[in-house]
């Protein structure tokens, strides 16, 4: 009696002798090409990544620290040895002349300003460029004038003149002059502002924006006077950079 039943599958086979079975058997009998440590090859998991970036990162902000601190250095042991100093500025005379002011706001004159600029550096020379100056009364501008480029040597002394006209230019102050101008007294302002290279040897600073104010400038003028001239004597300059 034959017996229909098939086979029961399913149950794992015996494992081989060596622990590995190839999927499909190697032809004739012969070993199969593809070994166990080639067939299955599992990866152990992946390594963990290298913090590159973060220790560059140090690197380059330490780097960027180092370099601001030899500039600052440098720079701190070039001041200590030329010891700079700022030129100082001083008003000697303020002359006006051909002034009037009219009720319909126009006035009109000349202002000289004969300043003195002192270099008080031993090892450096100044050179001035741009320089515009302006005639103020309170916080109100008169009138403006460029004067030329020059050059002072070390511990040099130099004067320097300003003339600055006004002709029926618009002013809405001329209310405050004739009050003052009534008592006998009127006062200016005068305000420069320029460029100034400061030079040792070779050695050259970047130009640097120079600013000075000569405040309180007393002109005596007679109440229907034209003109009149600076009292007390020259005054000093505030200067900044």
């Amino acid at each position: 009696m034959t017996d229909h039943n098939p086979p029961v599958t399913g149950y794992p086979a015996p494992p081989p002798p060596n622990g590995y079975a190839h999927p499909y058997p190697a032809p004739n009998g012969h070993p199969h090409p593809y070994q166990p440590n080639h067939y299955f090859n599992v990866a152990g998991p992946p390594p963990y990544p290298n913090h590159q970036r973060p220790t560059f990162l140090r690197r380059i902000f330490a780097v960027f620290v180092g370099t601001i601190i030899i500039i600052g250095t440098i720079f701190f042991i070039i001041w200590l040895v030329l010891r700079l100093q700022l030129p100082q500025f001083r008003v000697q005379t303020l002359t006006l002349t051909n002034f009037t002011t009219t009720s319909n706001s126009m006035i009109s004159g000349t202002w000289t300003a004969g300043l003195t600029v002192r270099n008080p550096n031993t090892k450096i020379t100044l050179h001035y460029f741009d320089i515009q100056a302006a005639v103020f009364y309170k916080s109100s501008s008169i009138a403006v004038t460029n004067l030329p480029p020059f050059v002072q040597g070390k511990k040099n002394e130099t004067s320097v003149r300003a003339t600055l006209v006004a002709v029926s230019d618009y002013f809405d102050e001329w209310k405050g002059i004739d009050r003052e101008r009534g008592r006998g007294m009127v006062e200016f302002n005068l305000r420069m502002v320029g460029r100034v290279g400061f030079k040792a040897s070779g050695w050259w600073t970047r130009r640097r924006v120079l600013r000075v104010y000569c405040p309180g400038l007393g002109v005596r003028v007679e109440a229907n006077g034209t003109g009149g001239l600076s009292s007390g004597g020259g005054k000093a300059c505030g200067v900044g950079v």
